[in-house]
């Protein structure tokens, strides 16, 4: 998206949450690309024949982004992020449900690599992934944003520095250490218990 289009994106956002609802019609047009490139990038991550499709979790993430007009909206990366934290926690919310009847079983490695797959039990897999996330958060919410923006959101180390208001290298190093920190989390037999 250039930077005419993003100052756009940012003026409808501005208005919006000014209390213009008709932005909002004007804004999802313009963002829609860049909501199916997130979705689509979840979606990679999630195991074959999902029951959720990349147009169901798009449409899905703007039923609840209507519902966000008490945001401070400050500009087009702030609303990709938080599109982003929406989808994440739909397709959480949804392998919750899968998982209820299927307790049991060891830990899951979960590869945190950009590109790579889930493992095979990928609900499960989220579902621990997502609860190892909030934990993070609770003792360096930076860090955990950092990773519901490159892992989750599919977003460059750049965008998330923009979304986050910090320079590219404090990005870098952040997704490093909340690797690091996950990978160690998530291995079996660490001793939160996974």
């Amino acid at each position: 998206m250039g930077q005419t289009e993003s100052a756009s994106v940012t003026e409808l956002l501005l208005r919006w949450r000014a209390g213009d609802q008709e932005c909002l019609n004007r804004l999802l047009p313009q963002v829609e690309g860049e909501l199916r490139r997130i979705a689509r990038h979840y979606m990679r991550l999630e195991r074959e024949g999902h029951t959720l499709q990349t147009t169901a979790l798009v449409n899905e993430a703007y039923l609840k982004l209507v519902d966000q007009a008490h945001v401070n909206w400050q500009n087009r990366a702030q609303f990709l992020a938080v599109a982003a934290q929406l989808m994440r926690h739909i397709l959480v919310d949804h392998a919750r449900g899968l998982c209820r009847g299927k307790r049991g079983g060891g830990a899951q490695v979960l590869p945190l690599e950009e590109g790579l797959a889930f493992s095979p039990a990928k609900s499960a897999a989220l579902v621990a992934l997502d609860d190892a996330l909030t934990e993070l958060a609770v003792f360096d919410p930076r860090k955990a944003q950092v990773v519901e923006l490159r892992y989750f959101g599919g977003m460059s180390v750049e965008e998330a520095a923009e979304v986050l208001g910090v320079h590219p290298t404090t990005v870098k190093n952040d997704w490093r250490m909340a690797k690091m920190w996950l990978k160690n989390e998530l291995s079996p037999g660490c001793a939160s218990g996974g």
